[in-house]
């Protein structure tokens, strides 16, 4: 057990050490600031040949960077390798209604690398500017038209700074006469508008399409169902994510996040509004009759208050029963004033009025019950009712909550077909974020899943591999939260090394004997004598149990045999009384002079 608590205080002492062992080092640190001119230089050479000395560990596997180019059609492909926004308009708009101090579009974009890049070459665009609107926008080779192929959008975003409040969206730009990319701003018509966007602990992924009203030929905004996934990581963890929408001919879409599934659904049941409206619709010019009944209860109107029932009854009464404790101090008030306390000096009577001393405790009744008036305390009113009313019964004359009638939706439209939408010719980001250094990476737009996803291989897929591979392992992990918190250390000791003791002690070391000499000293027994004594008494106490059984089966034959011997002996007896005559008749003869023999001289 010693050496248990040995081990325990040992290993609970090195923990100690290596934390103030740290601190020691960080004070000769701050010590050494004052000198740190002085010695920079030999302060450098030696831990170059420290460096030199201890083994480094081997190098990350490299990821080389090769720009991403399309593996068949598309209708827009950029990955900013270039380092220029060749292609790219900004806008020069104006917001209305807005201070025109705020109403401009001149946040600034520029093409830079990923601030902790693993990939260098890989150049993006970066919002670079926070509190400020932002638009820029690019033509697609060729507008897209939604007719038997699916539509598949996709790029990369990275919060390099984390994100307050501000999105990273992109909107498909309407293919219309007056689409003007210099005077693109937030009310110049899109037809899909997609991607991240956060305010607070709001966390969403937009897909939103304008569709259009074949009977009144007016647009309205249809919104996809928010995604059960948990999008914060997202948004939070400083990393690159790839977002993709893909749109089939069929009306079903998909939105991914890294090639994962986090939303799915149908343009014509899963959107908000529905993009069809309902065939009826409530009449608006139908009004409830004044005699409707809407009531499923109502007042008893036979009910009677009961004569006896008081509504004037308080409900607290005084209890009657209740006594004055002794020893309360009637006269002694509970607060008297301070003794100890005095008029402040500069207190004047003709500005702040007569002075009086501050309340405190009364001190006589801190041993009392209580002082002051003593009254009788309140309890509940057993006659207590309250007000009367009548019970509720059903109403004979409930005819239902009652609703306007349903006639036929006059502005009624069925549009199977919703995946048709307004064909696009641009691509743009109108953005207003709280937040600077948004990273946009690698655009597309095609309608083949497989080029797409190429794609994603060859510039979101190099981003991945690059941090993983330059992200260290669990031991390198611990050893650097380590560095930053040494109390850690002591866990990893107590975690690892305490129980690897442990084991050891437990599993390895028998439990000591005491040796023959000290039995000399004692009358105790020896371990084998001990041994021989607890065999011999059990060897006993089993021959004792045998002979017991013995005894007992040979008590029972005995009681067997004796009623046995007695009917035999009878029977011998009556046998020999019948042979006893016989034997004396012999006898009488054979004593006879006539039947002895003569006797041979």
């Amino acid at each position: 057990m010693e050496l248990k608590w040995l081990l325990c205080v040992t290993l609970l002492a090195l923990g100690i050490l290596a934390v103030h062992a740290h601190d020691m080092d960080e004070d000769n640190d701050a010590d050494d600031v004052v000198d740190i001119e002085d010695d920079l230089d030999d302060g450098i050479e030696e831990v170059e040949e420290s460096k030199s000395e201890t083994s480094s560990p081997p190098p990350a596997p490299k990821v080389t960077y090769r720009p991403p180019v399309p593996t068949g059609e598309v209708y827009f492909a950029e990955s900013f390798d270039k380092g220029t926004l060749d292609g790219w308009i900004l806008s020069r708009a104006k917001k209305d209604d807005t201070d025109d101090e705020i109403a401009k579009y001149d946040g600034k974009w520029e093409v830079q690398d990923m601030k902790e890049t693993k990939l260098p070459g890989d150049k993006g665009l970066v919002m670079v500017t926070r509190a400020k609107h932002h638009a820029i926008s690019s033509k697609l080779s060729k507008p897209f038209v939604f007719d038997t192929k699916p539509l598949i959008i996709q790029y990369e975003v990275n919060f390099q700074n984390g994100i307050e409040c501000g999105g990273a969206y992109v909107k498909l730009l309407s293919k219309t006469p007056e689409l003007n990319l210099d005077q693109f701003h937030d009310k110049t018509p899109y037809t899909i508008m997609f991607g991240p966007d956060k305010c607070g602990e709001d966390y969403k992924l937009h897909f939103i399409f304008r569709h259009k009203n074949p009977k009144t030929g007016k647009y309205e905004e249809k919104h996809a169902k928010r995604p059960d996934a948990d999008l914060k990581t997202y948004f939070t963890d400083k990393k690159t994510h790839l977002y993709t929408l893909v749109l089939n001919p069929d009306n079903s879409f998909e939105i991914l996040v890294d090639q994962t599934v986090v939303n799915s659904g149908n343009l014509l049941n899963d959107m908000s509004p529905p993009v069809n409206p309902p065939r009826e619709i409530e009449d608006p010019n139908d009004q409830k009759p004044e005699d409707w009944d809407e009531r499923p209860k109502i007042p008893d109107p036979d009910a009677v208050k009961p004569d006896d029932w008081d509504e004037d009854a308080p409900a607290k009464i005084a209890d009657e029963n209740a006594v004055k404790p002794e020893g309360w101090l009637d006269d002694e008030p509970e607060y008297v004033a301070d003794p100890d306390a005095e008029k402040p000096e500069d207190w004047d009577e003709d500005m702040d009025g007569e002075w009086e001393a501050p309340q405190i405790a009364n001190p006589k009744c801190e041993t009392a019950p209580g002082c002051g008036t003593w009254q009788r305390p309140m309890i509940d009113n057993p006659n207590y009712k309250g007000k009367w009313k009548p019970p509720m019964i059903d109403n004979v004359n409930y005819q239902g909550i009652w609703k306007p009638r349903k006639i036929p939706n006059p502005d009624f439209f069925e549009d199977l077909e919703p995946f048709k939408m307004t064909p696009f010719s641009a691509v743009g980001l109108e953005l207003w974020s709280m937040t600077s250094d948004i990273f946009f990476d690698n655009f597309i737009i095609c309608t083949e899943r497989a080029v797409a996803d190429d794609w994603a291989s060859d510039g979101w897929g190099l981003k991945k591999a690059a941090d993983g591979a330059a992200e260290p392992g669990v031991v390198g992990q611990m050893m650097a939260a380590a560095e930053e918190r040494p109390w850690l250390w002591v866990v990893y000791i107590l975690t690892v090394a305490l129980p690897v003791f442990l084991v050891v002690l437990f599993c390895c070391s028998g439990k000591k004997q005491p040796s023959a000499a000290e039995y000399k000293k004692t009358d105790a027994p020896q371990p084998d004598v001990m041994d021989d004594e607890k065999e011999e008494e059990k060897d006993k106490g089993e021959k004792e149990e045998e002979e017991e059984e013995e005894d007992a089966n040979e008590e029972k034959l005995g009681s067997d045999a004796d009623l046995g011997s007695a009917s035999q002996e009878e029977e011998e007896e009556e046998e020999e009384e019948d042979r006893k005559p016989a034997s004396e008749e012999e006898e009488t003869v054979n004593r006879s002079p006539r039947n002895r023999k003569p006797r041979k001289d």
